[in-house]
């Protein structure tokens, strides 16, 4: 089966130097990152190998790692405001 990557940079390329600065220097964002992309692995690799997992389970993985991306969304938008604020 073809299983889409989902890596925070593929999906946000513009914000590639603030994922850099934030993941090295904010302990908060480097934890949810971390989250992400191991539990962005399990469902990859559940989905690739079509390992047997009750539909709700998946979908649960799947909500939570939306959640993280919606978090780690939110964290980059709001450094990317301060860097714009502090430039000004």
């Amino acid at each position: 089966m073809k299983v889409d990557h989902h890596d925070l940079y593929q999906d946000f390329p513009e914000m590639k130097d603030a994922i850099d600065v934030l993941k090295a220097g904010n302990a908060h964002f480097a934890r949810l990152l971390a989250s992400y992309d191991r539990l962005t692995g399990k469902v990859e690799d559940l989905e690739e190998h079509d390992m047997p997992v009750a539909d709700f389970t998946l979908e649960d993985m799947k909500k939570q790692r939306v959640k993280l991306k919606d978090d780690l969304y939110h964290l980059l938008l709001a450094f990317r405001a301060g860097q714009q604020a502090a430039s000004r």
